[in-house]
Order: C-alpha cells, then sequence, then structure tokens
C-alpha cells in the first residue's frame, strides 16, 4: 500500500490497516527509525490495565449526578 505525503508533511493511514490495527480517531502512534527503516507502533490505552483495581459498592447515581452539578456550579460561582 502506498500513501502520498502532502505539502504540509501528513499522509493517510489506509483502511486496510486502520481496521487491521483497530486505530480509531485520537488514539496515538509512535514512530521509530530502526535499521533505516520507519516504524509505526500504535499505542494502546492503558486505562484497562487497571480494571477491577478500586474497588467500590454500588453507587447512587441521583446522588452522584447532583454532586457533579454541585462541583460544576462551584467552580463557576
Amino acid at each position: 500500500m502506498r500513501t502520498v505525503i502532502t505539502s504540509k508533511y501528513q499522509t493517510t493511514i489506509p483502511k486496510a490497516i486502520r481496521e487491521a490495527m483497530r486505530l480509531s480517531v485520537k488514539d496515538t502512534i509512535e514512530w521509530r527509525i530502526e535499521g533505516g527503516k520507519i516504524v509505526i507502533i500504535p499505542l494502546k490505552k492503558r486505562f484497562l490495565e487497571f480494571r477491577n483495581s478500586i474497588k467500590v459498592g454500588s453507587g447512587d447515581i441521583s446522588s452522584d449526578i447532583q454532586k457533579a452539578r454541585d462541583l460544576k456550579y462551584q467552580r463557576y460561582k
């Protein structure tokens, strides 16, 4: 697959590559030079590594929403 570098030094990631690597808008990729070649590595979001690391009980959504609104109100007061 080939792409063109624009006058702003941008290029498009081909659809087949995006789908195979499960890339999406706002994802981050890292560029490296290895042995005279450009290597592009997708960086995965690490937040899923922390899944179940914080134990909490069931919450009260109405109360949580009200607390968030109160905090927001305090910031803009």
